[in-house]
């Protein structure tokens, strides 16, 4: 699949971006002027662009606690979610959702959930409602390999693959779920075996690559569109950061996450497209600062847009709740 030269602009427009807000919003929490916590998205940066970029606009995510990446890479204005993280009256959810509970329901995201696995139901939910209504959408559920260790897991996948629903199944293995090592609670080496169970493909990719993310998504996502039902797919990727932002990680080594550090997905974006020969239609490194000066100036708005923005009137505090 040969992309071209403004879609493999725009992949690094948002991995740039993620990073950046991911930096930002860690330094702001480190600051205390987060309610709550942070957890950030920083080396998985590939894996949300990818799927996200084989996506329409009117295709659903769901997300998990750590989702400022996949919002970002459906489209989330910054600025809104920076207000939303700093507990302001413009954020996504009028301040009252924070970090973990951003919702842009104008980009295709059911929000970020906060529960390990509970957006699986909501997007299978989702992909049950384009089926009936005959209509050509898909549902994204991310999780991470924490994830596949719940109910919520085993009943989606089992009802999509029995009722060939639209779904593309992503799994982040980023190796850790929070503290716990991947291969301390899975035997399974290869977690794209697991859909064998459920009768659906199972495919999986280079969650570094954003191009190869890319491509095993279209393919998932195509299939999804063609009513040949439900797909998991599996980026092998790593939580280059703590499981929240200023974590003391004692549970790994420094060797370990420098060694991961060298394989990180901007850096390998850069290499990748940069390099003689590596694509027809070559990206220049000059583009690429161009588009990292011009999102550091965007999240620098985002910053100031939050911080002057005002906090929710307490008056309201019994208002959007459902009962």
């Amino acid at each position: 699949m040969v992309l071209d030269h403004e879609m493999l602009l725009e992949m690094y427009r948002r991995m740039v971006r993620i990073r950046e807000f991911e930096t930002a919003a860690s330094d702001l929490f480190r600051r205390g002027q987060v309610k709550g916590t942070v957890h950030p998205y920083i080396g998985q940066e590939a894996s949300g662009v990818g799927v996200c970029m084989a996506l329409r606009q009117d295709d659903l995510i769901a997300g998990t606690h750590r989702s400022h990446g996949h919002n970002i890479a459906k489209g989330a204005d910054t600025a809104k979610m920076m207000a939303e993280i700093l507990g302001r009256e413009t954020g996504y959810c009028k301040g009252r959702g924070g970090s973990m509970h951003i919702a842009a329901f104008e980009t295709g995201s059911l929000g970020a959930l906060a529960v390990v696995g509970s957006g699986i139901p909501l997007a299978v939910g989702a992909a049950l409602a384009f089926k009936l209504r005959g209509e050509d959408r898909v549902a994204v559920p991310f999780t991470g390999e924490g994830g596949t260790n719940t109910g919520n897991w085993h009943e989606g996948m089992n009802m999509a693959a029995v009722w060939s629903l639209p779904v593309v199944f992503v799994l982040e293995n980023n190796h850790y779920a929070v503290s716990t090592n991947v291969e301390d609670v899975i035997k399974v080496k290869d977690l794209s075996l697991r859909a064998q169970a459920y009768g659906m493909p199972g495919v999986r990719v280079d969650g570094f690559d954003v191009v190869a993310v890319y491509e095993a998504a279209a393919a998932a996502v195509a299939r999804a569109r063609r009513g040949e039902g439900p797909t998991l797919l599996v980026t092998e990727c790593y939580r280059l950061e703590g499981h929240y932002a200023g974590e003391p990680e004692v549970y790994r080594s420094r060797d370990e996450v420098k060694e991961y550090w060298q394989r990180e997905p901007l850096g390998r974006f850069r290499r990748d497209m940069t390099a003689a020969g590596a694509a027809s239609l070559t990206v220049t490194n000059t583009e690429l600062d161009a588009i990292e000066a011009e999102v550091k100036q965007e999240l620098v708005d985002a910053v100031e847009f939050a911080k002057n923005s005002p906090m929710p009137d307490p008056a309201t505090a019994m208002d959007y709740i459902y009962a």
